[in-house]
C-alpha cells in the first residue's frame, strides 16, 4: 500500500510542478474564473468547443499542489469529452472525494483521478480538489460571475 501511496504523491507533486495545458487559450470561446477565497487558490479555464465536445481545454492561476495537480489532470481527463460525459466525470470525482456511493451503476471511470481519493480525509482539501472542476462547469454555462468555493 505504501508503494501505490508513495506512486498516488508522485504524480500529483509531477502534475503540480509542470501542470499540462496550463496557460491561455486564445481561440477560447467559453472562459471562466473560479476562487478559493478561504486558502488564496485561483483558477482560470479555457474551452474551445466544437459543437457539444470540448476539443480544447487550457488553465492558468495558482493555488496549491493539489489544486494545481488537479486543474492539470482534470484537462487531460476531459479533452475531446461531451459537456454530459465531462458533467458526468466530474460527478463521480466529486463523489470519489466526498466518500459518497456514486448513484449510477453506470458512472464513469475516474482512472487517474484517483489520486485524490485520499483527499476525504482533510475536508478542506476538498475544496482544493475541486475548484478547477466548478470552475469548467461554470465555463461550460457560460457563467459570467466568478466561481467561489465558499
Amino acid at each position: 500500500m505504501t508503494d501505490l501511496r508513495d506512486l498516488y504523491q508522485e504524480v500529483l507533486l509531477d502534475h503540480s510542478k509542470r501542470p499540462r495545458n496550463f496557460g491561455v487559450l486564445e481561440d477560447a470561446d467559453h472562459m471562466a474564473v473560479g476562487h478559493n477565497p478561504l486558502c488564496g487558490d485561483k483558477v482560470v479555464v479555457y474551452l474551445r468547443m466544437e459543437g457539444d465536445r470540448i476539443a480544447e481545454i487550457r488553465f492558468q492561476g495558482q493555488g496549491c499542489a493539489v489544486s494545481q495537480a488537479s486543474a492539470s489532470m482534470m484537462t487531460e481527463s476531459v479533452k475531446g469529452k461531451t459537456r454530459a460525459e465531462a458533467e458526468a466525470l466530474f460527478e463521480r470525482f466529486h463523489e470519489l472525494l466526498t466518500g459518497k456511493e456514486p448513484d449510477a451503476a453506470e458512472a464513469p471511470e475516474v482512472g487517474k483521478l484517483t489520486i485524490f481519493a485520499g483527499v476525504r480525509k482533510y475536508p478542506v482539501r476538498v475544496k482544493c480538489a475541486t475548484l478547477a472542476w466548478h470552475t469548467l462547469r461554470a465555463a461550460l454555462e457560460q457563467k459570467t460571475e466568478a466561481v467561489s468555493t465558499e
